[in-house]
Protein backbone atom coordinates (compact mmCIF):
# COMPACT_ATOMS: atom_id res chain seq x y z
CA UNK A 1 0.00 0.00 0.00
CA UNK A 2 1.20 3.98 -0.34
CA UNK A 3 0.18 4.64 3.15
CA UNK A 4 1.72 4.57 6.04
CA UNK A 5 -1.52 2.96 8.02
CA UNK A 6 -4.94 2.96 8.03
CA UNK A 7 -8.40 3.46 9.85
CA UNK A 8 -10.32 0.61 10.22
CA UNK A 9 -14.08 1.50 10.56
CA UNK A 10 -16.16 -0.95 12.30
CA UNK A 11 -19.94 -1.02 10.67
CA UNK A 12 -21.18 -3.76 13.18
CA UNK A 13 -19.87 -1.86 16.19
CA UNK A 14 -21.73 1.16 14.66
CA UNK A 15 -24.97 -0.74 14.23
CA UNK A 16 -24.70 -2.41 18.43
CA UNK A 17 -24.07 1.62 19.52
CA UNK A 18 -27.15 3.00 17.87
CA UNK A 19 -28.90 0.06 18.99
CA UNK A 20 -28.22 1.02 22.61
CA UNK A 21 -28.55 4.97 21.95
CA UNK A 22 -31.91 3.99 20.93
CA UNK A 23 -32.96 1.93 23.56
CA UNK A 24 -32.41 5.05 26.06
CA UNK A 25 -33.93 7.91 23.94
CA UNK A 26 -36.99 5.80 22.85
CA UNK A 27 -38.43 5.93 19.09
CA UNK A 28 -40.43 9.39 19.36
CA UNK A 29 -37.15 11.25 19.82
CA UNK A 30 -34.76 12.31 17.00
CA UNK A 31 -31.59 11.14 17.07
CA UNK A 32 -29.21 13.59 15.39
CA UNK A 33 -25.17 12.08 14.47
CA UNK A 34 -23.17 14.87 15.68
CA UNK A 35 -20.32 14.47 13.14
CA UNK A 36 -18.17 17.37 14.00
CA UNK A 37 -14.09 16.98 14.06
CA UNK A 38 -14.20 14.55 10.82
CA UNK A 39 -16.78 12.52 12.54
CA UNK A 40 -14.62 12.12 15.61
CA UNK A 41 -11.68 11.42 13.78
CA UNK A 42 -13.47 8.78 12.23
CA UNK A 43 -14.02 10.45 8.62
CA UNK A 44 -17.08 12.14 7.45
CA UNK A 45 -17.11 10.75 4.35
CA UNK A 46 -16.94 7.65 5.35
CA UNK A 47 -19.21 7.71 8.36
CA UNK A 48 -21.90 9.43 6.76
CA UNK A 49 -23.05 6.90 4.60
CA UNK A 50 -22.72 4.37 6.78
CA UNK A 51 -24.82 6.09 9.59
CA UNK A 52 -27.42 6.45 7.14
CA UNK A 53 -27.08 2.92 6.55
CA UNK A 54 -28.25 2.16 9.85
CA UNK A 55 -30.98 4.66 9.79
CA UNK A 56 -29.44 7.64 10.73
CA UNK A 57 -30.76 10.53 8.52
CA UNK A 58 -30.11 13.68 10.67
CA UNK A 59 -26.07 15.08 11.12
CA UNK A 60 -25.41 18.10 13.15
CA UNK A 61 -21.57 19.64 12.73
CA UNK A 62 -20.22 22.83 14.00
CA UNK A 63 -19.07 24.38 10.73
CA UNK A 64 -20.25 25.45 7.16
CA UNK A 65 -17.13 23.54 5.45
CA UNK A 66 -18.41 20.46 7.74
CA UNK A 67 -21.97 21.27 6.23
CA UNK A 68 -20.66 20.84 3.32
CA UNK A 69 -18.73 17.81 3.96
CA UNK A 70 -21.69 16.20 4.77
CA UNK A 71 -23.81 17.69 2.25
CA UNK A 72 -21.61 15.53 -0.52
CA UNK A 73 -21.82 12.58 0.30
CA UNK A 74 -25.73 12.44 2.24
CA UNK A 75 -28.49 10.47 0.54
CA UNK A 76 -31.20 13.34 -0.35
CA UNK A 77 -33.61 12.19 2.60
CA UNK A 78 -30.93 13.40 5.54
CA UNK A 79 -30.75 16.47 7.13
CA UNK A 80 -28.24 18.89 8.60
CA UNK A 81 -27.86 21.20 11.20
CA UNK A 82 -24.58 23.68 11.94
CA UNK A 83 -24.52 24.57 15.64
CA UNK A 84 -21.85 27.07 15.49
CA UNK A 85 -19.82 28.86 12.70
CA UNK A 86 -21.30 30.23 9.58
CA UNK A 87 -20.23 33.64 7.77
CA UNK A 88 -22.74 35.22 5.54
CA UNK A 89 -21.63 33.20 2.41
CA UNK A 90 -22.27 30.30 4.51
CA UNK A 91 -25.47 31.27 5.29
CA UNK A 92 -26.95 31.98 2.01
CA UNK A 93 -25.07 28.13 1.01
CA UNK A 94 -27.04 26.74 3.92
CA UNK A 95 -30.40 28.81 3.50
CA UNK A 96 -30.53 27.85 -0.35
CA UNK A 97 -29.68 23.66 0.37
CA UNK A 98 -32.11 23.60 3.06
CA UNK A 99 -29.37 23.22 6.15
CA UNK A 100 -30.46 23.83 9.38
CA UNK A 101 -28.52 26.56 11.24
CA UNK A 102 -28.52 28.12 14.69
CA UNK A 103 -28.75 31.51 15.73
CA UNK A 104 -27.43 32.98 18.58
CA UNK A 105 -27.65 36.67 18.15
CA UNK A 106 -30.11 38.79 16.72
CA UNK A 107 -27.86 40.07 13.80
CA UNK A 108 -27.26 36.63 12.71
CA UNK A 109 -30.85 36.12 13.25
CA UNK A 110 -31.53 39.62 10.77
CA UNK A 111 -29.16 38.22 7.97
CA UNK A 112 -30.78 34.90 7.52
CA UNK A 113 -34.34 36.54 7.57
CA UNK A 114 -33.15 39.08 4.77
CA UNK A 115 -31.06 35.94 2.64
CA UNK A 116 -34.28 33.74 2.73
CA UNK A 117 -36.41 36.70 1.89
CA UNK A 118 -33.62 37.18 -0.71
CA UNK A 119 -33.68 33.72 -1.63
CA UNK A 120 -37.09 32.96 -2.21
CA UNK A 121 -36.65 30.21 0.63
CA UNK A 122 -37.77 29.63 4.33
CA UNK A 123 -34.42 29.43 6.42
CA UNK A 124 -34.90 26.72 9.10
CA UNK A 125 -33.83 27.94 12.40
CA UNK A 126 -32.62 26.70 15.48
CA UNK A 127 -32.81 29.68 18.11
CA UNK A 128 -29.94 28.53 21.13
CA UNK A 129 -30.57 30.27 24.40
CA UNK A 130 -28.30 31.20 26.86
CA UNK A 131 -28.72 29.35 30.00
CA UNK A 132 -26.05 29.23 31.89
CA UNK A 133 -22.88 28.44 29.90
CA UNK A 134 -22.14 31.36 28.74
CA UNK A 135 -20.82 30.62 24.95
CA UNK A 136 -22.97 31.56 22.80
CA UNK A 137 -27.07 32.30 22.87
CA UNK A 138 -29.86 34.75 23.27
CA UNK A 139 -30.09 35.77 26.72
CA UNK A 140 -33.23 36.65 28.49
CA UNK A 141 -33.48 40.23 27.35
CA UNK A 142 -33.13 39.57 23.50
CA UNK A 143 -36.44 37.45 23.73
CA UNK A 144 -38.88 39.97 23.08
CA UNK A 145 -36.93 40.90 19.91
CA UNK A 146 -36.45 37.06 18.57
CA UNK A 147 -40.35 36.74 19.13
CA UNK A 148 -40.75 39.66 17.25
CA UNK A 149 -38.78 38.94 14.43
CA UNK A 150 -40.28 35.34 14.02
CA UNK A 151 -43.47 36.93 14.12
CA UNK A 152 -43.01 39.04 11.98
CA UNK A 153 -41.21 37.15 9.54
CA UNK A 154 -43.04 33.61 9.17
CA UNK A 155 -43.39 33.33 5.24
CA UNK A 156 -39.25 33.32 5.31
CA UNK A 157 -38.49 31.38 8.21
CA UNK A 158 -39.24 27.64 10.01
CA UNK A 159 -38.64 27.74 13.61
CA UNK A 160 -36.96 24.39 13.51
CA UNK A 161 -35.52 24.39 16.72
CA UNK A 162 -35.28 25.91 20.32
CA UNK A 163 -31.97 24.73 22.15
CA UNK A 164 -29.33 25.23 24.29
CA UNK A 165 -25.86 23.24 25.52
CA UNK A 166 -25.41 22.07 28.85
CA UNK A 167 -21.78 23.31 30.36
CA UNK A 168 -19.88 19.67 30.97
CA UNK A 169 -22.89 17.14 31.59
CA UNK A 170 -20.13 14.05 32.03
CA UNK A 171 -18.39 15.48 35.42
CA UNK A 172 -20.31 15.20 39.18
CA UNK A 173 -18.56 18.70 39.97
CA UNK A 174 -20.88 20.60 37.44
CA UNK A 175 -24.23 18.99 39.01
CA UNK A 176 -25.73 22.03 40.50
CA UNK A 177 -24.45 24.02 37.49
CA UNK A 178 -26.51 21.60 35.35
CA UNK A 179 -29.71 21.91 37.68
CA UNK A 180 -29.60 25.36 37.38
CA UNK A 181 -29.40 25.51 33.56
CA UNK A 182 -32.19 22.98 33.38
CA UNK A 183 -34.33 25.04 35.05
CA UNK A 184 -33.54 28.36 33.36
CA UNK A 185 -33.97 26.37 30.04
CA UNK A 186 -37.38 24.96 31.29
CA UNK A 187 -38.28 28.62 31.79
CA UNK A 188 -37.95 29.86 28.52
CA UNK A 189 -40.06 27.00 27.13
CA UNK A 190 -42.59 28.04 28.88
CA UNK A 191 -42.18 31.69 27.91
CA UNK A 192 -42.06 30.99 23.82
CA UNK A 193 -45.47 28.75 24.60
CA UNK A 194 -46.98 31.07 26.44
CA UNK A 195 -46.69 33.33 22.85
CA UNK A 196 -47.66 31.11 21.09
CA UNK A 197 -43.94 30.25 19.33
CA UNK A 198 -43.31 26.16 19.18
CA UNK A 199 -40.45 25.03 17.65
CA UNK A 200 -40.62 21.60 15.67
CA UNK A 201 -38.06 20.34 18.16
CA UNK A 202 -37.03 21.31 21.60
CA UNK A 203 -33.43 20.15 22.42
CA UNK A 204 -30.78 20.49 24.80
CA UNK A 205 -28.74 16.83 25.27
CA UNK A 206 -25.21 15.90 24.19
CA UNK A 207 -24.49 12.24 25.02
CA UNK A 208 -23.14 12.72 28.56
CA UNK A 209 -26.43 14.83 29.10
CA UNK A 210 -28.32 12.08 27.84
CA UNK A 211 -27.58 9.62 30.31
CA UNK A 212 -27.33 11.45 33.06
CA UNK A 213 -30.03 13.63 32.82
CA UNK A 214 -32.52 11.80 30.44
CA UNK A 215 -35.78 14.17 31.29
CA UNK A 216 -34.37 16.78 29.58
CA UNK A 217 -33.86 14.42 26.22
CA UNK A 218 -37.03 16.14 24.61
CA UNK A 219 -37.93 15.87 21.20
CA UNK A 220 -34.08 15.39 19.67
CA UNK A 221 -30.73 14.29 21.54
CA UNK A 222 -27.35 15.28 19.51
CA UNK A 223 -25.32 11.99 20.35
CA UNK A 224 -21.77 12.30 19.17
CA UNK A 225 -18.86 10.30 21.37
CA UNK A 226 -21.57 7.45 22.38
CA UNK A 227 -22.42 6.73 18.50
CA UNK A 228 -18.34 5.77 18.25
CA UNK A 229 -17.99 3.55 21.21
CA UNK A 230 -16.52 5.71 23.99
CA UNK A 231 -17.77 6.74 26.88
CA UNK A 232 -17.99 11.18 27.43
CA UNK A 233 -15.73 10.69 30.97
CA UNK A 234 -15.26 7.81 33.10
CA UNK A 235 -17.71 8.91 36.01
CA UNK A 236 -20.55 8.46 33.04
CA UNK A 237 -18.80 4.64 32.62
CA UNK A 238 -19.04 4.10 35.98
CA UNK A 239 -22.31 5.48 36.65
CA UNK A 240 -24.04 3.73 33.95
CA UNK A 241 -22.44 0.01 34.86
CA UNK A 242 -23.22 0.22 38.19
CA UNK A 243 -26.90 0.22 37.72
CA UNK A 244 -27.27 -2.25 35.07
CA UNK A 245 -24.53 -5.11 36.36
CA UNK A 246 -21.62 -4.10 35.18
CA UNK A 247 -22.30 -4.65 31.31
CA UNK A 248 -20.74 -2.48 28.81
CA UNK A 249 -23.13 -2.02 26.13
CA UNK A 250 -20.43 0.20 23.73
CA UNK A 251 -18.37 -1.12 20.91
CA UNK A 252 -15.43 0.91 19.37
CA UNK A 253 -15.64 1.48 15.39
CA UNK A 254 -11.43 2.40 15.34
CA UNK A 255 -8.88 0.42 14.87
CA UNK A 256 -5.53 2.22 13.43
CA UNK A 257 -3.20 -0.26 11.74
CA UNK A 258 0.34 -0.13 10.47
CA UNK A 259 3.31 -2.24 9.49
CA UNK A 260 7.09 -3.10 10.14
CA UNK A 261 8.94 -1.19 7.93
CA UNK A 262 12.44 -2.67 9.30
CA UNK A 263 13.45 -5.04 11.96
CA UNK A 264 16.89 -4.77 13.52
CA UNK A 265 19.16 -6.21 16.37
CA UNK A 266 20.28 -3.26 18.98
CA UNK A 267 23.16 -4.54 21.22
CA UNK A 268 23.25 -4.00 25.10
CA UNK A 269 24.63 -0.17 26.11
CA UNK A 270 23.61 1.49 22.93
CA UNK A 271 21.28 4.14 22.44
CA UNK A 272 17.90 4.08 20.21
CA UNK A 273 16.51 7.15 18.29
CA UNK A 274 17.39 10.91 19.09
CA UNK A 275 19.24 12.12 22.09
CA UNK A 276 19.80 9.59 24.82
CA UNK A 277 16.22 9.15 26.20
CA UNK A 278 16.46 5.12 25.55
CA UNK A 279 19.47 3.24 26.58
CA UNK A 280 19.08 -0.62 25.84
CA UNK A 281 19.30 -2.46 28.85
CA UNK A 282 20.14 -6.19 26.82
CA UNK A 283 20.72 -7.13 23.18
CA UNK A 284 17.07 -6.43 21.87
CA UNK A 285 14.85 -6.35 18.88
CA UNK A 286 14.33 -3.63 17.42
CA UNK A 287 11.26 -2.52 14.74
CA UNK A 288 10.28 0.87 12.76
CA UNK A 289 6.86 2.00 12.22
CA UNK A 290 6.21 4.52 9.34
CA UNK A 291 4.03 6.59 12.18
CA UNK A 292 4.71 9.46 14.19
CA UNK A 293 3.61 12.66 15.65
CA UNK A 294 2.89 14.04 12.12
CA UNK A 295 0.38 11.00 11.94
CA UNK A 296 -1.27 12.07 14.93
CA UNK A 297 1.01 9.58 17.60
CA UNK A 298 1.82 12.10 20.08
CA UNK A 299 5.47 12.64 21.21
CA UNK A 300 4.03 12.46 24.54
CA UNK A 301 3.98 8.35 24.13
CA UNK A 302 7.63 8.38 23.89
CA UNK A 303 8.92 5.34 25.98
CA UNK A 304 5.63 4.64 27.15
CA UNK A 305 3.48 4.02 24.33
CA UNK A 306 2.43 0.66 23.76
CA UNK A 307 1.45 -1.54 19.92
CA UNK A 308 0.58 -5.08 19.35
CA UNK A 309 2.57 -7.35 17.20
CA UNK A 310 2.17 -10.74 16.13
CA UNK A 311 -0.24 -11.30 19.40
CA UNK A 312 2.15 -9.67 21.37
CA UNK A 313 1.84 -6.58 23.47
CA UNK A 314 5.16 -4.38 22.92
CA UNK A 315 6.58 -1.17 23.78
CA UNK A 316 7.85 2.37 22.18
CA UNK A 317 11.22 2.95 22.58
CA UNK A 318 13.01 5.94 22.47
CA UNK A 319 11.50 8.85 20.95
CA UNK A 320 8.35 9.43 19.10
CA UNK A 321 9.68 11.17 15.34
CA UNK A 322 7.75 12.93 13.61
CA UNK A 323 7.38 10.13 10.64
CA UNK A 324 8.41 7.11 12.76
CA UNK A 325 8.07 4.95 16.02
CA UNK A 326 10.73 2.09 17.34
CA UNK A 327 9.06 -0.74 19.13
CA UNK A 328 11.02 -3.18 21.68
CA UNK A 329 10.05 -6.56 19.47
CA UNK A 330 12.54 -8.69 21.84
CA UNK A 331 9.52 -10.79 23.13
CA UNK A 332 7.66 -11.08 19.39
CA UNK A 333 8.14 -14.37 17.36
CA UNK A 334 10.06 -14.16 14.48
CA UNK A 335 9.12 -10.32 13.50
CA UNK A 336 9.60 -9.30 10.23
CA UNK A 337 9.27 -6.63 7.59
CA UNK A 338 6.11 -6.20 6.64
CA UNK A 339 4.25 -7.78 9.71
CA UNK A 340 1.21 -6.25 11.10
CA UNK A 341 1.12 -3.32 14.02
CA UNK A 342 -1.99 -1.93 15.68
CA UNK A 343 -1.70 0.87 17.11
CA UNK A 344 -5.58 1.32 18.27
CA UNK A 345 -7.42 -1.97 18.19
CA UNK A 346 -7.37 -5.52 18.96
CA UNK A 347 -4.85 -8.28 17.87
CA UNK A 348 -6.04 -11.76 19.37
CA UNK A 349 -7.12 -11.32 23.01
CA UNK A 350 -4.66 -8.12 23.55
CA UNK A 351 -6.18 -4.62 23.31
CA UNK A 352 -4.80 -1.26 22.95
CA UNK A 353 -7.84 1.36 23.45
CA UNK A 354 -7.62 5.00 23.17
CA UNK A 355 -8.39 5.46 26.32
CA UNK A 356 -4.73 3.46 26.91
CA UNK A 357 -3.38 6.49 24.62
CA UNK A 358 -5.07 9.60 26.63
CA UNK A 359 -4.40 8.42 30.44
CA UNK A 360 -0.94 8.13 29.12
CA UNK A 361 0.05 11.27 28.03
CA UNK A 362 -3.24 13.44 29.77
CA UNK A 363 -5.26 13.92 27.10
CA UNK A 364 -9.62 13.79 26.39
CA UNK A 365 -10.55 10.76 24.42
CA UNK A 366 -12.19 13.80 22.12
CA UNK A 367 -8.59 15.42 21.91
CA UNK A 368 -6.89 12.11 20.64
CA UNK A 369 -9.52 11.06 17.96
CA UNK A 370 -10.06 14.32 16.18
CA UNK A 371 -6.10 14.92 16.19
CA UNK A 372 -6.33 11.81 13.70
CA UNK A 373 -4.93 13.72 10.38
CA UNK A 374 -7.55 13.50 7.92
CA UNK A 375 -5.03 12.11 5.52
CA UNK A 376 -4.92 8.17 7.00
CA UNK A 377 -7.58 6.39 4.99
CA UNK A 378 -10.46 5.42 6.65
CA UNK A 379 -11.79 1.94 5.59
CA UNK A 380 -15.14 0.53 6.54
CA UNK A 381 -15.09 -3.30 7.02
Amino acid sequence: MFETSIIEIEQAALENNLSFIREQIGPERLLSSVVKGNAYGHGIEEYVPLAEDCGIDHFSVYSTDEAQRVFEVKQPRSKIMIMGSVDDGGLAWAIDNGIEVWVFELERLQKAIRLAEDLGKQVKLHIEVETGMHRTGFESKDLNQVAQLLEENAAHLEFTGLCTHFAGAESIKNYYRIKDQIKEFKRVLRWFNKHELKPKYRHACCSAAMLRFPEMMLDMVRVGILQYGFWPSMETFIEYTKKHSHREPLRRLISWKSHLMSVKQIEKGEFVGYGTSYLAQRDITMGIVPVGYGHGFTRSLSNQGRALVNGTRVQVIGTVNMNCVALDLTEVASPSKGDEVTLIGHDGDLEITVASFSEAVNQLNYELLTRLPSGIPRVVK
